[in-house]
């Protein structure tokens, strides 16, 4: 038996016997959106609620649990991520419409959950154009054209890292700009969301729009996770249409220091939206994680403002 196959059976006699999937040394960049990063040494899709209760339960707590959506929003570094991976799967994504309020799960898609009650007259249009899982979204507190996820939320279903199962009102969190007090060790199951109510027809024309001006102002057919930093003014800059206040941008910062199509390897600043960095095709996760640091050093020397992560970088260099 190689030394690889022992320590895997190692691993595997140490985790709690489950109903879900656990791959071992599971490639993330498949999943990356930046198609960048390392292996999971475990990766682990719970069944359902229970499966991952139980397996977070009987878990060695020496052993470190990250928590992934569509992994939208991370630079995976290229060492991979240590410990256990944990992913949730299609039973964590079903929608369901009561009379006051939408259950959803934490694995839905954004651009889904939008499209799917858009269908009911509810609206939810602020999300069609936001990428990622509503799980990730809640906790980061996502939004645009001035919604934001809070401004929603009635409650949610998270899971404790010592497999407790938690049902929390929305005014037991605290929410701020791309920021939540949801403990990083937890994991969203299900999210409670108040229904907005508005005509089909106009919530199908607010998410045609907001498409045409993603279209136009981002640089959708490439590899990229998005807005790269948070803006200093401490609110998305798709505010509304009308806000022209662009001074404390973190796109504009970034163009003020000149880095518009600034390339470090495989990765560039975007130049159609400077505050996206690209993988050009052969980025790296190191290649990306250092163009930023990159672009931070600049706009600080430009400027004297001092950029700040959206993105999260996670694993191992």
């Amino acid at each position: 038996m190689t030394d690889k196959n022992s320590k895997i059976n190692d691993i595997n006699n140490r985790l709690p016997k489950v109903r879900g999937v656990i791959r071992y040394n599971f490639e993330l960049s498949r999943l990356s959106w930046l198609k960048v990063g390392g292996p999971a040494e475990i990766f682990f899709q719970p069944e359902d609620p229970d499966d991952l209760s139980f397996f977070l339960k009987n878990l060695d707590t020496n052993i470190p649990i990250f928590v992934i959506g569509a992994c939208s929003n991370l630079i995976i570094r290229d060492g991979g991520i240590p410990g256990v991976v944990i992913k949730l799967g299609k039973n964590f994504s079903k929608i369901k419409l009561y009379k006051n309020n939408v259950s959803v799960g934490a694995a839905c898609r954004d651009s889904y959950l939008a499209q799917t009650c858009a269908k009911e007259g509810i609206d939810f249009s602020f999300l069609r154009t936001i990428p990622g899982n509503l799980g990730g979204a809640v906790k980061m507190n996502a939004g645009c054209y001035g919604s934001y996820l809070s401004d929603y939320l009635t409650g949610l279903t998270l899971i404790k890292r010592d497999g407790s199962i938690n049902n929390m009102k929305a005014s037991d969190l605290k929410f701020s700009y791309r920021n939540s007090s949801i403990p990083d060790d937890s994991i969203i199951t299900n999210v409670f969301l108040k229904k907005e109510i508005e005509d089909p027809l106009k919530i199908e024309m607010k998410m045609t729009n907001a498409l045409e001006i993603r279209n136009l102002s981002q640089p959708i057919k490439d590899l990229s996770c998005g807005s790269t930093f948070r803006n200093p003014i401490g609110r998305s800059s798709l505010e509304d249409k009308y806000d022209n206040d662009h001074s404390l941008k973190a796109w504009k910062l970034i163009d003020d220091a000149g880095l518009r199509g600034t390339k470090l390897g495989g990765a560039m600043v975007s130049k159609i939206h400077t505050n996206f960095l690209i993988n050009t095709g052969n980025a790296t996760a190191k290649d990306l994680e250092d163009l930023g640091n990159f672009v931070i050093k600049k706009v600080r020397k430009n400027c004297g403002i001092d950029l700040k992560w959206e993105v999260k970088r996670v694993g191992k260099n």
